[in-house]
Protein backbone atom coordinates (compact mmCIF):
# COMPACT_ATOMS: atom_id res chain seq x y z
CA UNK A 1 0.00 0.00 0.00
CA UNK A 2 1.38 3.38 -0.96
CA UNK A 3 1.54 6.26 1.40
CA UNK A 4 -1.49 8.55 1.47
CA UNK A 5 -0.96 12.16 0.60
CA UNK A 6 -3.33 15.04 1.30
CA UNK A 7 -3.71 18.13 -0.85
CA UNK A 8 -4.71 21.43 0.65
CA UNK A 9 -7.57 23.10 -1.26
CA UNK A 10 -7.36 26.68 -2.33
CA UNK A 11 -9.96 29.30 -1.40
CA UNK A 12 -11.54 29.11 -4.85
CA UNK A 13 -11.95 25.32 -4.58
CA UNK A 14 -13.44 25.63 -1.11
CA UNK A 15 -15.91 28.24 -2.35
CA UNK A 16 -16.99 25.97 -5.22
CA UNK A 17 -17.61 23.12 -2.76
CA UNK A 18 -19.69 25.33 -0.50
CA UNK A 19 -22.03 26.14 -3.40
CA UNK A 20 -23.17 22.51 -3.60
CA UNK A 21 -26.52 22.17 -1.82
CA UNK A 22 -27.59 18.93 -0.10
CA UNK A 23 -29.34 16.59 -2.48
CA UNK A 24 -28.20 18.46 -5.57
CA UNK A 25 -26.47 15.42 -7.01
CA UNK A 26 -29.40 13.11 -6.23
CA UNK A 27 -31.82 14.47 -8.84
CA UNK A 28 -34.30 12.16 -10.61
CA UNK A 29 -33.28 10.93 -14.03
CA UNK A 30 -35.72 11.27 -16.93
CA UNK A 31 -36.00 7.82 -18.53
CA UNK A 32 -37.80 7.91 -21.86
CA UNK A 33 -38.85 4.25 -21.74
CA UNK A 34 -40.81 4.81 -18.51
CA UNK A 35 -42.69 7.93 -19.62
CA UNK A 36 -43.17 7.16 -23.32
CA UNK A 37 -46.49 6.22 -24.82
CA UNK A 38 -47.01 2.52 -25.39
CA UNK A 39 -48.72 0.56 -28.10
CA UNK A 40 -52.12 -0.65 -26.87
CA UNK A 41 -51.67 -4.00 -28.66
CA UNK A 42 -48.06 -5.07 -28.00
CA UNK A 43 -47.15 -2.74 -25.11
CA UNK A 44 -43.87 -1.55 -26.65
CA UNK A 45 -42.69 2.03 -26.09
CA UNK A 46 -43.46 4.37 -28.97
CA UNK A 47 -40.97 7.02 -30.15
CA UNK A 48 -41.68 10.66 -29.37
CA UNK A 49 -42.17 11.42 -33.09
CA UNK A 50 -44.82 8.73 -33.52
CA UNK A 51 -48.16 9.85 -34.97
CA UNK A 52 -51.22 7.61 -35.28
CA UNK A 53 -52.08 6.65 -38.86
CA UNK A 54 -54.54 8.91 -40.65
CA UNK A 55 -57.21 6.31 -41.37
CA UNK A 56 -60.37 7.98 -40.04
CA UNK A 57 -63.13 8.85 -42.48
CA UNK A 58 -64.64 12.31 -42.77
CA UNK A 59 -68.03 12.63 -41.12
CA UNK A 60 -69.54 14.16 -44.27
CA UNK A 61 -68.70 14.01 -47.96
CA UNK A 62 -66.99 16.69 -49.99
CA UNK A 63 -70.26 17.47 -51.82
CA UNK A 64 -72.51 17.42 -48.74
CA UNK A 65 -72.58 21.21 -48.49
CA UNK A 66 -76.37 21.24 -48.08
CA UNK A 67 -76.11 19.39 -44.76
CA UNK A 68 -75.22 22.68 -43.05
CA UNK A 69 -77.06 25.56 -44.70
CA UNK A 70 -75.28 28.26 -42.71
CA UNK A 71 -71.77 27.24 -43.73
CA UNK A 72 -72.98 26.57 -47.28
CA UNK A 73 -74.30 30.11 -47.73
CA UNK A 74 -71.26 31.67 -46.03
CA UNK A 75 -68.83 29.63 -48.12
CA UNK A 76 -70.65 30.51 -51.34
CA UNK A 77 -70.94 34.27 -50.91
CA UNK A 78 -68.10 35.00 -48.45
CA UNK A 79 -65.58 32.15 -48.41
CA UNK A 80 -62.89 34.34 -46.82
CA UNK A 81 -65.01 34.67 -43.66
CA UNK A 82 -65.57 30.90 -43.44
CA UNK A 83 -61.85 30.28 -43.95
CA UNK A 84 -61.03 32.72 -41.14
CA UNK A 85 -63.38 30.90 -38.77
CA UNK A 86 -61.83 27.56 -39.64
CA UNK A 87 -58.29 28.78 -39.08
CA UNK A 88 -59.18 30.39 -35.75
CA UNK A 89 -60.83 27.16 -34.58
CA UNK A 90 -57.65 25.23 -35.43
CA UNK A 91 -55.20 27.77 -34.01
CA UNK A 92 -56.41 30.34 -31.50
CA UNK A 93 -53.19 32.34 -31.92
CA UNK A 94 -54.25 33.33 -35.47
CA UNK A 95 -57.23 35.74 -35.40
CA UNK A 96 -60.05 35.11 -37.84
CA UNK A 97 -59.72 38.63 -39.29
CA UNK A 98 -56.10 38.09 -40.33
CA UNK A 99 -56.85 34.81 -42.10
CA UNK A 100 -59.94 36.35 -43.69
CA UNK A 101 -57.98 39.33 -45.09
CA UNK A 102 -55.23 37.08 -46.42
CA UNK A 103 -57.79 34.87 -48.16
CA UNK A 104 -59.60 37.90 -49.61
CA UNK A 105 -56.39 39.36 -51.06
CA UNK A 106 -55.06 36.11 -52.51
CA UNK A 107 -58.17 34.27 -53.73
CA UNK A 108 -60.87 36.87 -54.27
CA UNK A 109 -58.31 39.43 -55.45
CA UNK A 110 -56.92 37.01 -58.03
CA UNK A 111 -60.40 36.20 -59.29
CA UNK A 112 -61.25 39.89 -59.70
CA UNK A 113 -57.98 40.49 -61.54
CA UNK A 114 -58.63 37.56 -63.88
CA UNK A 115 -62.15 38.85 -64.63
CA UNK A 116 -60.85 42.36 -65.40
CA UNK A 117 -58.17 41.04 -67.75
CA UNK A 118 -60.72 38.87 -69.54
CA UNK A 119 -63.13 41.79 -70.05
CA UNK A 120 -60.61 44.45 -71.06
CA UNK A 121 -60.16 44.40 -74.87
CA UNK A 122 -57.02 45.17 -76.81
CA UNK A 123 -54.54 43.18 -74.73
CA UNK A 124 -51.73 41.54 -76.63
CA UNK A 125 -52.23 37.72 -76.76
CA UNK A 126 -48.71 37.05 -75.54
CA UNK A 127 -49.26 39.42 -72.60
CA UNK A 128 -52.60 37.85 -71.73
CA UNK A 129 -50.97 34.41 -71.90
CA UNK A 130 -48.29 35.48 -69.43
CA UNK A 131 -50.89 36.99 -67.13
CA UNK A 132 -52.95 33.81 -67.29
CA UNK A 133 -49.93 31.71 -66.37
CA UNK A 134 -49.22 34.04 -63.46
CA UNK A 135 -52.80 33.78 -62.23
CA UNK A 136 -52.72 29.98 -62.46
CA UNK A 137 -49.48 29.93 -60.47
CA UNK A 138 -51.05 32.26 -57.90
CA UNK A 139 -54.10 29.98 -57.67
CA UNK A 140 -51.81 27.00 -57.08
CA UNK A 141 -50.03 28.91 -54.29
CA UNK A 142 -53.40 29.78 -52.75
CA UNK A 143 -54.27 26.09 -52.87
CA UNK A 144 -51.09 25.30 -50.93
CA UNK A 145 -51.87 28.02 -48.37
CA UNK A 146 -55.47 26.93 -47.78
CA UNK A 147 -54.45 23.28 -47.95
CA UNK A 148 -52.15 23.77 -44.96
CA UNK A 149 -55.21 24.46 -42.79
CA UNK A 150 -56.87 21.31 -44.09
CA UNK A 151 -53.70 19.33 -43.40
CA UNK A 152 -53.64 20.61 -39.81
CA UNK A 153 -57.25 19.51 -39.40
CA UNK A 154 -56.43 16.04 -40.72
CA UNK A 155 -53.49 15.68 -38.33
CA UNK A 156 -55.60 16.79 -35.38
CA UNK A 157 -58.39 14.27 -35.99
CA UNK A 158 -56.36 11.62 -37.94
CA UNK A 159 -58.41 12.04 -41.12
CA UNK A 160 -57.38 10.47 -44.39
CA UNK A 161 -56.91 12.32 -47.69
CA UNK A 162 -60.31 12.53 -49.34
CA UNK A 163 -60.76 12.66 -52.28
CA UNK A 164 -57.06 13.57 -52.74
CA UNK A 165 -54.32 15.52 -50.98
CA UNK A 166 -55.25 18.86 -49.30
CA UNK A 167 -53.61 21.04 -51.96
CA UNK A 168 -55.41 19.29 -54.80
CA UNK A 169 -58.75 19.48 -53.00
CA UNK A 170 -58.48 23.24 -52.51
CA UNK A 171 -57.22 23.83 -56.05
CA UNK A 172 -60.16 21.99 -57.62
CA UNK A 173 -62.95 22.11 -55.00
CA UNK A 174 -62.04 25.08 -52.83
CA UNK A 175 -65.55 26.11 -51.72
CA UNK A 176 -66.69 22.54 -51.04
CA UNK A 177 -63.50 21.89 -49.04
CA UNK A 178 -64.10 24.93 -46.83
CA UNK A 179 -67.65 23.80 -46.04
CA UNK A 180 -66.53 20.23 -45.33
CA UNK A 181 -63.81 21.39 -42.95
CA UNK A 182 -66.25 23.65 -41.10
CA UNK A 183 -68.75 20.80 -40.68
CA UNK A 184 -66.03 18.45 -39.43
CA UNK A 185 -64.77 20.88 -36.79
CA UNK A 186 -68.32 21.73 -35.76
CA UNK A 187 -69.11 18.04 -35.23
CA UNK A 188 -65.96 17.35 -33.19
CA UNK A 189 -66.51 20.43 -31.02
CA UNK A 190 -70.07 19.27 -30.30
CA UNK A 191 -68.77 15.82 -29.32
CA UNK A 192 -66.21 17.37 -26.95
CA UNK A 193 -68.94 19.45 -25.29
CA UNK A 194 -71.11 16.35 -24.80
CA UNK A 195 -68.21 14.42 -23.24
CA UNK A 196 -67.49 17.33 -20.90
CA UNK A 197 -71.13 17.49 -19.80
CA UNK A 198 -71.45 13.72 -19.37
CA UNK A 199 -68.25 13.21 -17.36
CA UNK A 200 -68.00 15.37 -14.19
CA UNK A 201 -64.63 16.76 -13.13
CA UNK A 202 -62.39 14.69 -10.89
CA UNK A 203 -62.79 17.14 -7.97
CA UNK A 204 -66.55 16.83 -8.13
CA UNK A 205 -66.28 13.04 -8.08
CA UNK A 206 -64.01 13.22 -5.02
CA UNK A 207 -66.45 15.52 -3.23
CA UNK A 208 -69.33 13.18 -4.04
CA UNK A 209 -67.42 10.18 -2.66
CA UNK A 210 -66.50 12.10 0.49
CA UNK A 211 -70.12 13.15 1.02
CA UNK A 212 -71.29 9.55 0.60
CA UNK A 213 -68.66 8.34 3.08
CA UNK A 214 -69.71 11.02 5.57
CA UNK A 215 -73.36 9.99 5.24
CA UNK A 216 -72.44 6.33 5.77
CA UNK A 217 -70.45 7.19 8.91
CA UNK A 218 -73.30 9.31 10.27
CA UNK A 219 -75.86 6.60 9.58
CA UNK A 220 -73.61 3.98 11.19
CA UNK A 221 -73.05 6.15 14.25
CA UNK A 222 -76.78 6.90 14.57
CA UNK A 223 -77.66 3.21 14.24
CA UNK A 224 -75.05 2.25 16.84
CA UNK A 225 -76.30 4.93 19.26
CA UNK A 226 -79.86 3.78 18.69
CA UNK A 227 -78.94 0.15 19.34
CA UNK A 228 -77.02 1.09 22.50
CA UNK A 229 -79.94 3.15 23.81
CA UNK A 230 -82.34 0.27 23.05
CA UNK A 231 -80.05 -2.15 24.87
CA UNK A 232 -79.86 0.17 27.88
CA UNK A 233 -83.67 0.49 28.00
CA UNK A 234 -84.06 -3.30 27.86
CA UNK A 235 -81.56 -3.73 30.73
CA UNK A 236 -83.40 -1.09 32.81
CA UNK A 237 -86.71 -2.83 32.24
CA UNK A 238 -85.20 -6.17 33.31
CA UNK A 239 -83.80 -4.62 36.47
CA UNK A 240 -87.19 -3.13 37.33
CA UNK A 241 -88.86 -6.55 36.86
CA UNK A 242 -86.30 -8.18 39.16
CA UNK A 243 -86.88 -5.54 41.82
CA UNK A 244 -90.67 -6.12 41.66
CA UNK A 245 -90.24 -9.87 41.95
CA UNK A 246 -87.88 -9.57 44.95
CA UNK A 247 -90.25 -7.21 46.72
Amino acid sequence: MGEKSYVKLTKEQEASLQDVTPGELNQPIDIHELQARRCPECGQALPSTYEPPADEDWSTGIFSCADDSESCVTGLFCPCMLFGRNVESLNEEIPANNACMCHALCVEGGMVLATVIALVPGIDPSTSCLITEGLLFAWWMCGIYTGMARQSLQRKYHLRDSPCDPCGVHCCLHWCALCQEHREMKLHLAENVEETLMSPPRIQEMKTIQEENTKDVESASSSSSYSSSTRQESEDSKNMELQVVES
